[in-house]
């Protein structure tokens, strides 16, 4: 199938941008989604910065989850479509809708065009927001056969608004998909290199740590994925027959934030010294939230360990990602390559 056109929406993000990246790599060609082609030079040095040199085997379209301009167009010859665009603010919205609405939408007029062009089958980016998140019961290892409850405690906007997009595709494709082919794919936390400025808040995370910019560390886990690896199982979702109507949970495994933090002072040296070594008890925490929106996002997750099992990916499409360890290093050293470090990090 090497030279299909595939449509990656929001290629300038973290996740998309390496999405464009395996693809070419692969010898597919691509069209992504932009909000304005002033960001196609931003994309294109990102590409570049990967170590591929797109030409013409990229190409642009713009289009805007809140509006239906230009979405009939993006998907036009497009054999496969990876829907990753979703809205990620940095602080959490006024009011729910603000973030739920374009993620909801986007996703239904990223498949009705779809449906409508005779896409082969679109991958969505959905999240682990939409599998473990709202339960009483954190103990356990969820599957793909859980799905989070939007009426639980705690379920952020941003957990919502992957849910409901979710729950809205997989509705639409059994109402309305007229046989079109819908996989999706759930990350926990995405780490890994980051190929310019547009990246996660957990790339953030690891800025904010090796920075100094935070001086203590709150008790929180993440479950650690690498976007290379999340790019690799959206392709093998997108090419595999037996992936059509399933969920692919992307895990690599479970970090705490001190052992992250120990991680980059024992193996990047002098270059992590300022990682913070000293624990931050939650009463403070709780108190700083009260004048940080940021900080409040993290409050439902202060002491939680949410585990996901990707043994399905793994047996199903033969999904191997990379140890966790590795990801959080090469985050680190992609950041120094940009020069987002206060000093340049080296491997020990």
């Amino acid at each position: 199938m090497d030279g299909d056109l595939v449509l990656v929406t929001g290629g300038s993000g973290f996740v998309g941008a390496h999405c464009i990246l395996r693809l070419l790599q692969q010898g597919y060609r691509v069209r992504t989604t932009v909000r304005s082609l002033r960001r196609e030079p931003d994309v294109r040095a990102m590409i570049e910065a990967g170590g591929v040199a797109p030409g013409k085997a990229l190409s642009f379209a713009v289009a805007d989850l809140t509006r239906d301009d230009g979405w009939s167009d993006a998907v036009a010859d497009c054999s496969y479509v990876l829907h990753v665009a979703s809205p990620f603010p940095a602080n959490a919205p006024r009011r729910e809708d603000e973030i739920i609405t374009p993620a909801r939408e986007g996703t239904l007029r990223t498949l009705r065009a779809a449906r409508d062009a005779g896409v082969r089958r679109t991958v969505l980016t959905s999240s682990f927001a939409a599998v473990g998140y709202g339960h009483r019961d954190n103990g356990r290892v969820f599957t793909e056969s859980d799905w989070s409850d939007p009426d639980g405690a705690p379920m952020t906007a941003y957990a919502k608004s992957k849910l409901l997009a979710e729950r809205a595709a997989w509705d639409f494709v059994d109402r309305e998909g007229g046989g079109m082919e819908l996989a999706v794919i759930n990350p926990v936390g995405i780490f890994g290199p980051a190929l310019g400025p547009d990246y996660s808040l957990y790339i953030e995370l690891i800025e904010q740590l090796m920075n100094g910019a935070m001086p203590a560390l709150p008790r929180l886990s993440y479950g650690v994925v690498d976007v290379r690896d999340v790019a690799d199982l959206h392709l093998r979702a997108m090419a595999d027959p037996t992936a059509a109507g399933e969920r692919f949970l992307a895990s690599a495994g479970l970090m705490s934030l001190s052992d992250i933090a120990g991680l980059l002072r024992a193996r990047l040296g002098t270059a992590a010294r300022r990682v913070p070594t000293r624990r931050l008890p939650d009463w403070t925490v709780r108190l700083t939230a009260t004048f940080s929106p940021r900080i409040a996002q993290v409050i439902p997750d202060l002491g939680t360990v949410r585990d996901a099992s990707s043994d399905k990916a793994r047996r199903t499409l033969g999904w191997k990602p990379r140890p966790v360890e590795e990801t959080i290093l090469d985050t680190a050293h992609s950041l120094a390559g940009l020069g987002l470090l206060r000093e340049t990090a080296t491997a020990a």
